[in-house]
């Protein structure tokens, strides 16, 4: 199955359908969208998008992006920004590569790109496995919504099925999906706030923030999750005796 690129609160619809129109380009056609600016449909993607229309009227749409990425195993985020968030990064040569071989593993994987203003916030970034970033000119570093598709995508296409051992050796493991992890991200906070961990009261947007990314970063199997939940059950059991 093929990656899907979702784009998450797109301002512009031309964008929206230049970026389809260079999905198609390569072969792509998974396409979701998460709260778009201008509504949906959108007249202005639809003139854009010219012969990848199609893309455009089987396109998901999603309130948010933890919606829109619930059923993906493995997530990658465009940015150009950098962040405080410890993440693997990768270029799009490295990402596609690695995308290829989650794929043909029976993997599902999508690839986040931010609005063309801001791009994504940390609370996009944090749900996702993987950071792709495009080295460009450090001094003009932003690129438009549509050419980062379309970089993304050409990597996708230009990828042979020849993947590194490691690389298919990691496709094969079952990897919890985005809705387990988030499921196993609120027991954990759930357990935390009774036995007082967030404290101060004003750091614990931060400290859960942190939590966060620490479970997305850790490529979780769902052995792993069943683990932790039986973990955590455990000790509010042993506790409560």
């Amino acid at each position: 199955m093929d990656p899907v690129f979702i784009l998450v609160r797109p301002q512009m619809g031309e964008n929206i359908g230049a970026s389809a129109r260079a999905m198609l380009n390569f072969g792509l056609e998974r396409l979701r969208i998460v709260n778009p600016r201008d509504g949906w449909p959108n007249p202005k993607a639809v003139a854009m998008a010219s012969g990848a229309g199609r893309l455009l009227d089987h396109a998901g749409l999603f309130p948010d992006v933890k919606a829109a990425t619930a059923d993906v195993d493995y997530l990658f985020a465009t940015t150009a920004r950098s962040r405080e968030l410890t993440k693997p990064i990768m270029t799009p040569e490295r990402a596609m590569e690695h995308a290829r071989a989650l794929t043909a593993a029976g993997k599902r994987v999508g690839v986040l790109f931010g609005p063309e203003r801001t791009g994504l916030e940390n609370e996009d970034v944090v749900l996702a496995n993987a950071i792709i970033t495009v080295p460009v000119n450090p001094e003009f570093f932003s690129l438009n919504l549509a050419q980062c598709v379309l970089l993304t995508a050409y990597e996708w296409r230009r990828q042979t099925v020849e993947v590194p051992p490691e690389v298919m050796e990691m496709a094969r493991t079952d990897f919890a999906s985005g809705i387990e992890v988030e499921k196993l991200g609120d027991h954990f906070e759930e357990r935390l706030a009774e036995a007082g961990f967030f404290h101060p009261a004003e750091k614990e947007a931060g400290m859960k923030l942190n939590l966060r990314n620490m479970w997305s970063r850790l490529n979780l199997t769902r052995a792993d999750v069943q683990t932790l939940h039986g973990m955590l059950r455990q000790i509010a059991w042993k506790l409560k005796q």
